[in-house]
């Protein structure tokens, strides 16, 4: 999933330190179509950096309209459909402020206007601001198994870059949490990711 690279904060012993909030993206083109992207959101004082690779639909988007909506959600599927290929299409609502789209079951969104562009040939950084906030739903507390699944998928993002032997060794890790702490919707995308990873290891490397 996408990483942001924005303002860090200075950490006490000296290491900088910038805090990401691992969010859902929907994003829309010219023509209203939306797309739905799991991406790293760095937290800034003004909002968020957000920065796409290249190329990517969500860059396009963000370029083309100058807007999006970060969603907040606790269904971990999301996440695992988008980065397996499982499942990408996901319901949404028309956003109120802006032209764009929130995640239908979001605990929480916020939609955001591009302020600036910081150009770069891999990974252009854009400068986000909200302009408006709505919290749907209560957040019940941290589950493990949601945390897993969601580094699993950043995991699976990155199939491409990772030897197996480490992809292995953290699988082995998170399932840990899955098999002590995961509900049904957690399961379900756990079953995604692993046969993700089957299948990309079966056709030697190839996208979904």
């Amino acid at each position: 999933m996408g990483r942001g690279g924005g303002r860090a904060r200075r950490h006490r012993r000296g290491r900088d330190v910038t805090f990401i909030r691992e969010t859902i993206i929907t994003s829309c083109d010219a023509a209203g179509t939306v797309h739905v992207a799991p991406m790293g959101a760095t937290v800034t004082e003004t909002g968020y950096v957000l920065a796409p690779f290249r190329p990517s639909r969500t860059l396009d988007n963000l370029l083309a309209t100058r807007c999006a909506v970060v969603n907040f959600t606790d269904d971990v599927r999301v996440f695992a459909g988008c980065v397996t290929g499982r499942q990408r299409d996901w319901p949404t609502t028309p956003a109120e402020r802006i032209r764009g789209a929130v995640l239908a079951g979001a605990l929480a969104h916020e939609e955001l206007d591009v302020a600036a562009v910081e150009d770069d040939g891999v990974r252009p950084r854009l400068d986000c601001r909200p302009v408006h906030r709505v919290t749907h739903r209560p957040f019940r507390g941290f589950n493990r198994a949601q945390a897993a699944v969601v580094e699993g998928a950043i995991l699976v993002s990155r199939l491409h870059l990772l030897p197996p032997e480490k992809i292995d060794r953290e699988i082995d890790y998170l399932s840990i949490a899955i098999s002590k702490t995961a509900g049904p919707v957690e399961l379900e995308a756990w079953g995604w990711l692993l046969d993700r990873i089957a299948e990309h290891r079966a056709s030697g490397g190839k996208a979904p």
